[in-house]
């Protein structure tokens, strides 16, 4: 186990390494607010598509989702990688990227609660939608934490957890703080190809460990697990009785990506329309190589982790770190070493690129669009520094709130996930599509959201006496959010005045002559 700490551990170093210099050289490019939170809206489609894919996948989909849904649902979970790829990148591309890039351009928004303030008129939404942002993301971020320190514990079992997650945290502000958008996208890049290696040569060489023997004899071993466990679903196509908990994970993690700010902000620096459907097609593959790799990987956890009291050994976010250290943690074998290092950064990769994401999102919710709405006079000098303290201060909180004795990171990132895309995705989508939304429609869906969550949460804990429970149906709550704020903002439109703003008419009138 030594030398796979050493090697790990000059791997890091070598990653954290490169990560700092790009922040630092980026610094001279963001010199004005656009540059920036933007990268000057001049990112080309490869960049791009992997500053999407990178913020969409996480260490929480290797610890945290892979590891319980491929325990509960087996084979069938990778269904949730396609729909992944299929919707949550695909479709979002195709259908949200064209006209947020256009749109925001016209009226000039460089954020979403900007963009609904300038399709809205209302500065009070802009400031709702901010605080949304950041209340909000501190637990997604939380959970981004929580996966990548399963792994660390497993590999360095004597470490101090805290002081690694902390080194996280640092590396991650450094070249947030730094080299703003520009260098949180350019690093994503060089993450993606570390996770897309890292995934393949995994896949690969779990597949070809005794223990599994390749596909067919895989499945058949978890089947025959799954059997003696009363479990008979987890080589069914669809996933039998798992179905219904599989669609929902499904559409909350596919669709929700259609109302994140940190997703769909991609969309505002893509250089060119030209390079919109080359990004939806390099996304789409890089979705499904994660999505479907990672959801593999945890179904075959039943071949190596044991059972105790019905559930994994160590919980469900062990159950992926206890594949990687048995399937090439012990054996001494120097490729098993060098495979499991690749892998631990695939995992600081995955967990890097979507924080500096969400800190970058989350830092302008407050110094873009908080601050400048109580103060008019704070200028945008001020708002680049302001970023860059914010960027560190908001690091700062989540690291501490993913300190805290918090259980399952599932549920964790399922809950914020479900609050803020059923905040954001009605007003966004029909604020794109239908000129005749209303104010009072947009106010509908932007509460709907905290407010669906919100009532079913307290209901499952009621009901249930367990408040454990009621964060386990974080996926069906978020859906239900998502979908009431899709059909209460045109409904509510209907009667309600029109909202009379000279430049979202504009707006309306530039996107249909280019259309047309």
């Amino acid at each position: 186990m030594a030398q796979v700490q050493q090697v790990t551990l000059y791997a890091l170093i070598l990653f954290s390494a490169l990560m700092v210099f790009i922040g630092v050289s980026a610094f001279k490019k963001t010199t004005t607010l656009e540059g920036y939170l933007l990268g000057g809206r001049r990112i080309g489609p490869w960049v791009s598509a992997f500053a999407y894919g990178t913020a969409y996948f996480s260490a929480v989909i290797f610890i945290g989702y892979a590891g319980q849904i491929g325990w509960k649902a087996g084979f069938a979970s990778m269904w949730i990688g396609i729909g992944n790829a299929l919707l949550g990148s695909l479709a979002a591309w195709l259908i949200l990227a064209k006209r947020t890039r256009r749109m925001t351009q016209v009226l000039g928004s460089k954020t979403m609660p900007e963009f609904f303030q300038e399709r809205f008129d209302s500065v009070h939404m802009k400031v709702y939608s901010a605080a949304i942002i950041f209340i909000f993301l501190v637990p997604y971020s939380a959970a981004v934490y929580k996966g990548l320190g399963s792994l660390f514990v497993t590999i360095f079992p004597t470490a101090n957890i805290n002081v690694c997650l902390a080194i996280v945290a640092i590396l991650t502000a450094i070249y947030v703080a730094f080299g703003g958008y520009f260098a949180t996208v350019y690093t994503n890049f060089f993450q993606g190809i570390i996770m897309i290696v890292g995934v393949v040569i995994m896949v690969i060489y779990i597949v070809a460990n005794p223990a599994v023997s390749g596909i067919a004899n895989g499945m058949a071993e978890v089947n025959r697990l799954g059997i003696l466990a009363g479990n008979n679903d987890l080589t069914s196509f669809f996933g039998g009785s798992n179905f219904k908990f599989l669609a929902f994970n499904i559409m909350l993690t596919s669709f929700g990506t259609w109302g994140m700010p940190q997703m769909i902000t991609k969309y505002y620096s893509i250089k060119d329309e030209k390079s919109i459907t080359q990004g939806a097609v390099i996304s789409t593959a890089f979705a499904l190589i994660i999505g479907v790799g990672a959801y593999f990987i945890g179904s075959l956890g039943r071949i190596f982790v044991p059972v105790e009291n019905g559930l994994p050994q160590g919980g469900y976010d062990m159950v992926v770190p206890k594949i990687l250290v048995q399937t090439l943690g012990l054996d001494g074998k120097i490729l098993s070493t060098v495979v499991l290092a690749i892998f631990m950064l695939l995992l600081l990769s995955a967990s890097m690129s979507t924080l500096a994401s969400i800190v970058l999102t989350s830092s302008s919710a407050v110094s873009v669009d908080l601050i400048p709405s109580v103060y008019d006079k704070f200028k945008e000098k001020y708002m680049i520094f302001a970023m860059r303290i914010f960027s560190i201060i908001f690091v700062g909180l989540s690291f501490l709130f993913a300190t805290t004795k918090i259980t399952f990171i599932v549920n964790l990132m399922s809950f914020s996930w479900g609050v803020v895309s059923g905040c954001f995705i009605g007003p966004l989508i029909w604020g794109l599509y239908y000129k005749k939304t209303t104010k009072t429609g947009a106010w509908a869906g932007l509460i709907s959201g905290v407010t669906v969550v919100g009532i079913l949460t307290a209901v499952h804990t009621l009901t249930s006496n367990s408040f454990a429970f009621a964060m386990s149906m974080s996926p069906e709550s978020g859906v239900a959010a998502m979908a009431v704020s899709m059909v209460v903002v045109p409904v509510v439109s209907l009667f309600t005045k029109d909202v009379p703003v000279e430049n979202t008419k504009k707006a309306f009138a530039v996107m249909e002559v280019q259309e047309g």
